[in-house]
């Protein structure tokens, strides 16, 4: 996998989100932190290619993940921070088989992939089961699953472990743990990212850091303990 950043900026509002962040990719775990209103999830939502940079370019596995939809959405998939905002169908197998239809595949291809998927979590009873019956940690883990059956070559998920109880977050970090593809995960819990190669630590727009997971980690947290302590602490809205 890599993923390929070259002078990305992102203007909402007229506010400038990201100011030329410039990045290559290719560990196989990625951490991204940051203070809210960093630009973490809008980091997320331009390599997934739901929005449009306002410049630069943004390259997974050599795709466009913007202009080329149809190879982008085959190539990077997206977990975002509140299941109900992703989820669009009344059962769960009906939800795993839309994203492999949308591959072109037939509606009976698409529904054994989906019972496929759910066996290879563990979920075959899930098949009929009715989404608004699932916890949220459940309706999480659809989400997941749903992706992971498209059959990505990159899992962006943003902040997938807020909400969740810790039984279900547990279960989460397990079945991430066992994914043979290539994550990058956006979170507030540096604790989520044990074992991770590699961090990405965005403050206002502009990467602060980036190198080896646990250095860049123990830096982020001694800056959020100055901060925590200091008579100036400010927040952001992303």
């Amino acid at each position: 996998m890599e993923t390929i950043l070259e002078g990305v900026s992102y203007v909402r509002d007229r506010k400038k989100v990201l100011d030329g962040v410039s990045l290559s990719l290719t560990d196989r775990r990625i951490g991204v932190v940051g203070r809210n209103g960093s630009g973490k999830s809008t980091l997320a939502r331009l390599i997934c290619g739901l929005i449009k940079p306002t410049s630069g370019k943004i390259r997974v596995n050599g795709i466009d993940v913007w202009r080329d939809r149809k190879n982008a959405v085959e190539t990077v998939g997206i977990v975002f921070q509140n299941p109900d905002h992703q989820i669009i169908f009344p059962t769960v197998s009906e939800e795993i088989a839309f994203g492999i239809s949308q591959l072109g595949h037939s509606k009976r291809d698409a529904r054994e992939r989906a019972l496929q998927t759910l066996s290879r979590f563990g979920h075959e009873t899930w098949a009929d089961r009715a989404i608004h019956t699932l916890s949220q940690g459940q309706r999480h883990l659809v989400c997941l699953m749903s992706v992971m059956a498209m059959r990505p070559a990159v899992i962006v998920l943003d902040e997938p472990f807020t909400g969740p109880d810790l039984p279900t977050i547990m279960q989460l970090h397990r079945h991430l743990h066992s994914l043979d593809v290539s994550q990058i995960l956006i979170t507030h819990d540096i604790s989520a990212l044990a074992g991770f190669d590699r961090v990405v630590w965005l403050d206002r727009g502009r990467i602060r850091r980036d190198g080896e997971a646990r250095a860049v980690l123990e830096e982020f947290r001694t800056e959020m303990e100055r901060l925590g302590r200091s008579d100036d602490f400010a927040d952001f809205a992303d």
